[in-house]
């Protein structure tokens, strides 16, 4: 799957889906880094099909408004260090790229995945 890493989020994410096979970016790795506007993360999405993973909520109002970006993935474990954050996602991981896989939007939280559509 491919994925597109937001700012608020550890690099060390994207290097992490690339350890387990995954097509993934970080906005640092954009031309704009990490001051690249939501639009534009949204048009890369789109034009990639890169599921946006985000402690964002604006990208959800732009999921249900205007129907980007191509998938979202929420991070809503809180506050937590990276570390402990990348260990969770490890743990999940493939449950989260199967419900990507039928689910535009799916919610990730210290108790799970959760779809969201």
């Amino acid at each position: 799957m491919k994925f597109i890493v937001d700012a608020q989020l550890p690099r060390r994410l994207a290097y992490r889906l690339r350890d387990r096979g995954h097509d993934a970016l970080h906005t640092l790795d954009l031309e704009a880094g990490n001051a690249t506007p939501d639009h534009r993360i949204n048009e890369l999405s789109m034009r990639d099909q890169r599921a946006v993973i985000t402690k964002d909520s604006d990208f959800v109002d732009s999921l249900f408004v205007l129907d980007v970006p191509w998938k979202l993935v929420l991070i809503t474990t809180g506050n937590m260090g990276n570390l402990r954050l990348l260990e969770l996602i490890d743990a999940r991981l493939e449950l989260l790229v199967d419900a990507l896989g039928a689910h535009r939007y799916v919610e990730f939280s210290t108790s799970g995945v959760i779809i969201r559509d």
